[in-house]
């Protein structure tokens, strides 16, 4: 077995591959980059060494320089994780030259199953049914065009080298199909430095089911059951689940046969998923293979008990699979959702900041928490906004499903736009809790689901974000008396004590887009009185780690309080609600007029500016093409207008918030 193994990665991955290597007693060593010079992950590892800039290719995807540290600090093996160079063909290859174990399969397997078109081909050999396309080599734009025709419309066009949901278009005619295809090339080169494509029918109300597979150097191939990856937003996961609902028995049989045989077709060593695209019918088709440990690996590892990434570096050092098919079993139902540093409301723009509180659920044998990063850090512009992934398991579905709830109810964060509302909505929506979804559900229902994430808020939730001030309030008396020396001051005293009387406050708070809302409390010894309809006696009892309990019409409630500045973030029943404290005295300065303008929503990289001083645009008008965390977005004009001036120009690396193009006033 290897003694030191160099995890090529970050973030959270880089923590789950660090905590299996302690558990294995082999030495752990972390690179970092400038970014992430204070990284849980570089705390974590045994050693640390740091290998280049911010930016993924200045340090992440440096081949030479991995390897040359890898060489000095006499590493046995290299973990690559997932992203970055897990599926680089290249870096597997100059490992093994280098007299260096590479933790996954040969370079050979990456390149034959990392070119979309050719792996369909292979597979079709292997008779693993394939989704009807064009998988060759000849991309002339017309060419093409052609042939898309000939497949029929809707389909889909992908980039050969793609992944995780980049380089990859639905086009639902003819006419849209130039402009979807130069997108698709843009964005493939950005990615992958390759702009080629294939296309396949777009299949109608699809499920994502993929099946985990290894295979070792003895000739073994076994499979891990499935994953059911279909509730996703633009080809990207958001819950994951095993076993998947969907599937009887016959199918789940026949699809783990197919993806064990499309290991063995390729002699693939290690671990890897077969992604299947199946369709109304339970009718299946090979979609791709991930030559790598995938994101969502936990709920696998949930219900059968095995750690795959032990299983990873077993198979590297060369044992055999540590069971065979027949030995491998499933138990009990589990989920994975992950939480993003994006804004659903605003089209999931990635949200960049300081984490300035963070509060995950106690982690046990029902739930985990993978996460790279601890309170305090930055999530920043250069590389995937995920924060964390909450893993669940339950004796069924609907006991995880709660226990999902729970954990989401008990993870908060302040700092960043979030996804948790959002999450919490799709865990308890009828449609996903009953099963009627596809991987087009969450892109055809969006609004509706934002819709019902922007639920009321409670009184009892009011009353929560109001004791929390009042509490904060004590506390800072209290601590101003002790500076003082002078506790025993009528002046410091917190319990509410007046010379002429007892005094009522007035709190005021913003929710959503409501007015504001005022709420009137007298402040008492243990507890305060609220002046509503009726006055309401309410009594307190804090808790550790952000918990207070209140005593509300004589039945006690337990709440999630998190504070920064006038942001509060209050969980009741599994429900998070963001509250804002506001003077509602001073001028709200929102609505001064002034010239409008395009700005940056995030930090970014301009890849085309599309409009010039003095053009005329229309409402909806593309303006221009910024890629940001990996991703394009196109900004557009919200109104009719002149362009009055461009700021910018293409490769511009812009800061968030720069003004990038104005109009001129009407």
């Amino acid at each position: 077995m290897f003694k030191k193994v160099l995890i090529a990665n970050r973030g959270e991955i880089a923590c789950r591959v660090i905590s299996t290597l302690k558990k294995m007693g082999i030495t752990s060593v972390a690179v970092y980059s400038d970014a992430d010079r204070h990284a849980r992950h570089v705390k974590l590892a045994d050693e640390a060494y740091h290998i280049g800039g911010s930016r993924p290719d200045e340090s992440y995807l440096k081949v030479e320089t991995l390897l040359t540290l890898a060489k000095r600090i006499g590493v046995d093996a290299i973990h690559p994780a997932y992203g970055f160079l897990s599926e680089n063909s290249g870096f597997a290859r100059a490992c093994p030259e280098a007299g260096i174990t590479f933790i996954g399969p040969s370079a050979d397997s990456i390149e034959k199953m990392g070119a979309k078109d050719a792996a369909k081909a292979l597979m079709e050999a292997a008779n693993v049914p394939v989704v009807p396309g064009y998988h060759g080599e000849e991309q002339n734009p017309d060419f093409l065009e052609e042939q898309a025709c000939k497949v029929g419309f809707p389909l889909l066009i992908k980039a050969v080298s793609g992944g995780g949901g980049k380089g990859m278009r639905v086009v639902n005619a003819a006419s849209e199909f130039a402009n979807s295809l130069d997108s698709v090339k843009r964005e493939a080169v950005n990615a992958f430095g390759d702009d080629r494509v294939l296309l396949e029918r777009y299949i109608s109300k699809p499920r994502h089911i993929e099946f985990q597979v290894f295979g070792d150097s003895h000739g073994h191939y076994v499979h891990l059951h499935e994953r059911e990856c279909s509730l996703q937003r633009r080809h990207q996961k958001i819950i994951e689940e095993t076993p998947s609902p969907f599937l009887d028995e016959e199918t789940r049989e026949a699809m783990g046969v197919a993806a064990s045989n499309a290991a063995r077709a390729i002699s693939y060593l290690g671990a890897g998923t077969i992604e299947f695209i199946v369709g109304e019918d339970r009718s299946f088709y090979f979609m791709e293979m991930n030559t790598r440990l995938q994101v969502e690996h936990p709920v696998t590892e949930m219900v059968t008990g095995q750690d795959l990434v032990e299983w990873q570096l077993r198979i590297a050092a060369g044992e055999a699979l540590p069971l065979t098919q027949d030995q491998i079993t499933s138990a009990g139902h589990s989920f994975e959702t992950r939480l993003y540093a994006e804004n659903p409301n605003n089209l999931f723009l990635p949200s960049t900041g300081k984490l300035s509180h963070l509060r995950f659920p106690q982690a046990d044998k029902n739930c985990r928490v993978e996460t790279g990063v601890e309170e305090g850090d930055v999530i920043s512009v250069f590389y995937d906004p995920m924060i964390a992934k909450l893993v669940v398991w339950g004796e069924n579905r609907e006991i995880a499903r709660t226990r999902l709830l729970k954990a989401l109810g008990e993870s908060g964060i302040i700092g960043v736009e979030n996804n948790i509302a959002f999450l919490e909505t799709l865990a308890t929506h009828p449609d996903f809790i009953e099963n009627r979804i596809d991987t087009q559900y969450i892109d055809a229902k969006l609004d509706t689901i934002l819709e019902d994430s922007r639920i009321g808020l409670p009184q009892n939730v009011l009353l929560a974000a109001s004791v929390r001030l009042l509490l904060d309030g004590q506390k800072m008396v209290s601590s101003m008396a002790e500076a003082a020396d002078d506790s025993n001051s009528p002046w410091f005293d917190t319990t509410g004590w007046r010379p002429n009387g007892q005094s009522e406050r007035s709190l005021f708070f913003r929710y959503e887009e409501s007015d504001d809302i005022e709420i009137v409390v007298t402040e008492q010894a243990n507890h305060f009185i609220f002046h509503l309809e009726n006055d309401l006696d309410v009594l307190i009892e804090e808790a550790e780690n952000d918990v207070i309990r209140l005593q509300i019409d004589g039945c006690w409630e337990r709440f999630i309080t998190l504070r920064n500045e006038n942001n509060l973030l209050i969980s009741w029943k599994n429900r998070w609600y963001n509250l804002l404290e506001v003077n509602p005295f001073e001028p709200d300065l929102s609505d001064i007029d002034g010239v409008s303008n395009i700005i940056a929503p995030m930090p970014g990289k301009l890849l085309k500016v599309l409009v010039s001083n003095g053009d005329s645009v229309t409402e909806g008008q593309p303006l221009a093409i910024l890629e940001a965390m990996k991703m394009e977005h196109t900004l557009t004009a919200s109104f009719d207008g002149v362009i009055d001036q461009v700021f910018c120009v293409e490769e511009d690396f812009v800061e968030a918030d720069a003004t990038l193009i104005t109009f001129a006033e009407d």
